[in-house]
């Protein structure tokens, strides 16, 4: 996290410790990083009543010397404390280090989040403002159209909850009703830490001032073509932008700034809603976002507790596949298990966070199909997802926590969350079933690495993996490397 550069103040040096006493006014606290050489001087020449030179010239010296010790120890304790951007931070004060992927506090597996952790926020902070970030610059997989599934665990009382964006209604003839702020801010209300608008900051700012298309979007738009993202993604003459470009979206930055300033989630969500039913004609919206916090669905098994999200999310169908195969009791020649069957592949959005008490959020969205409908509306610069059947399962939906003993308040946690639907269930059946069968004396050897290569031969999209052990957060993913994480 960059700040602004400034002059650095430390506390005043109490100089009377040193045998000598402060000619400084008792109510000053603090003063520049470079002492005025010649009021030390002064002082030394005064308080010794009128010393020889010499000695007065050897106090002085022996007092900066105290100074520039006292401010080499500040200044080491400090960039003890600092973070890098990704990977590992730097060593804490103790000296010890650890790989890559291993930290001290929290991480987050997201290009962003990690600054709202350092500055005193949550696992639901980090995950939500990240989200958030994440819809203005990744709008082929999410968005403030998409349909959100969630999953929290709350180290502090023991409970996990599922979110969802409610179910799936239609704004407009072929168009999704947006729910994604108002199920966000329900979210946050309930758990969260700092301040609403804290979180909002981020995207305002990467919507606003713009951001470099990537890779992942890069392609989507390369194989999607430009119809109905236009000026938004595209060059003046038409064709999409490409890696490396900027592109900006001033609309949804006017939507995030107005959403941020909304006292409550239901005006969250109006904040949106009225701008597109001007777009699409509409007198008012046909309906409104319906989104829930309800206890998560949950499966005990005899090594600890499955958690995840409720129908229509894929959660049940997930848990039915692990109880098979943790009931079988004989391990399967298979290495992938079965998969769901869905009718088509949604592209999806993932993230997942964690602390080192054991706090786990773990996100997953969807429009339903890469760029959603292709629709922009032109007051938001949102893109509407794909209407589907209410009743339709979201095989994409399918987050897993899996809690080693629910007595044991040091008992190791783990979070799973994947996108590549149908395949999705493959993967998170294959990751969990090898965290089970590994002895707990050797788990400790083996978190930072974790999920190993195995899993990829199940996915062809990502899964994340997030554990708390031992007072540290742990997170990996595959394929090794896909996904930039963060921590302090």
């Amino acid at each position: 996290m960059d700040s602004a550069a400034g002059p650095v103040h430390y506390q005043k040096l109490l100089l009377w410790e040193l045998g000598l006493e402060s000619d400084e006014e008792e109510g000053e606290t603090s003063e520049l990083l470079v002492p005025h050489l010649w009021r030390l001087q002064d002082s030394s020449r005064n308080k010794a009543g009128g010393l020889p030179g010499a000695r007065a010239r050897l106090l002085t010296a022996l007092l900066l010397l105290a100074v520039g010790i006292s401010l080499a120890v500040r200044q080491l304790q400090t960039s003890g404390s600092s973070t890098g951007s990704f990977g590992s931070v730097a060593p804490p004060p103790t000296g010890h280090c650890h790989l890559p992927g291993v930290y001290h506090h929290g991480a987050i597996i997201s290009p962003a989040g990690q600054e709202l952790l350092v500055a005193g926020g949550n696992v639901v902070d980090a995950g939500v403002g990240a989200a958030l970030c994440l819809s203005v610059v990744h709008p082929h997989t999410t968005g403030l159209g998409a349909m959100f599934w969630g999953l929290f665990h709350n180290s502090s009382s023991g409970n996990s909850t599922a979110m969802t964006s409610g179910p799936a209604q239609m704004l407009a003839p072929g168009l999704e009703l947006p729910a994604t702020l108002p199920a966000l801010r329900l979210l946050h209300t309930r758990f969260g830490r700092l301040p609403w608008p804290r979180l909002l900051w981020g995207p305002t700012l990467l919507a606003q001032e713009g951001f470099l298309v990537d890779p992942p979007l890069a392609r989507a738009l390369a194989a999607q073509g430009t119809k109905g993202l236009c000026p938004l993604l595209c060059h003046a003459d038409g064709t999409p932008l490409g890696p490396g470009s900027r592109a900006t979206n001033p609309r949804l930055a006017a939507v995030l700034h107005r959403a941020a300033l909304a006292p409550t989630p239901d005006l969250t969500g109006d904040t949106l809603l009225s701008l597109m039913a001007s777009d699409l004609g509409l007198e008012a919206p046909s309906a409104e976002p319906m989104p829930s916090l309800e206890p998560a669905l949950q499966l005990s098994v005899p090594q600890g507790i499955l958690f995840t999200t409720p129908s229509p999310s894929a959660g049940p169908e997930l848990l039915a596949l692990l109880e098979a195969a943790l009931h079988s009791g004989a391990p399967s020649t298979d290495p992938c298990p079965p998969l769901l069957q869905a009718a088509k592949t949604p592209v999806s959005s993932v993230l997942a966070t964690i602390d080192s008490s054991g706090s786990v959020l773990l996100l997953t969205s969807s429009l339903n199909s890469s760029f959603g409908s292709g629709y922009v509306s032109p007051s938001t610069g949102v893109l509407l997802s794909n209407l589907v059947t209410k009743s339709a399962t979201s095989a994409w939906a399918c987050p897993l926590i899996f809690l080693g003993s629910p007595d044991d308040t040091e008992a190791d946690v783990l979070g799973l969350v994947a996108s590549g639907a149908p395949s999705v269930t493959r993967a998170m059946t294959s990751a969990l079933l090898r965290h089970l069968a590994v002895p707990q004396t050797q788990a400790q050897h083996q978190h930072q690495q974790e999920p190993r290569e195995s899993p990829s031969a199940c996915v062809q999209g990502t899964l994340l993996q997030v554990t708390a052990h031992a007072e540290h957060a742990h997170v990996s993913s595959v394929p090794h490397g896909c996904c930039p994480f963060q921590g302090f």
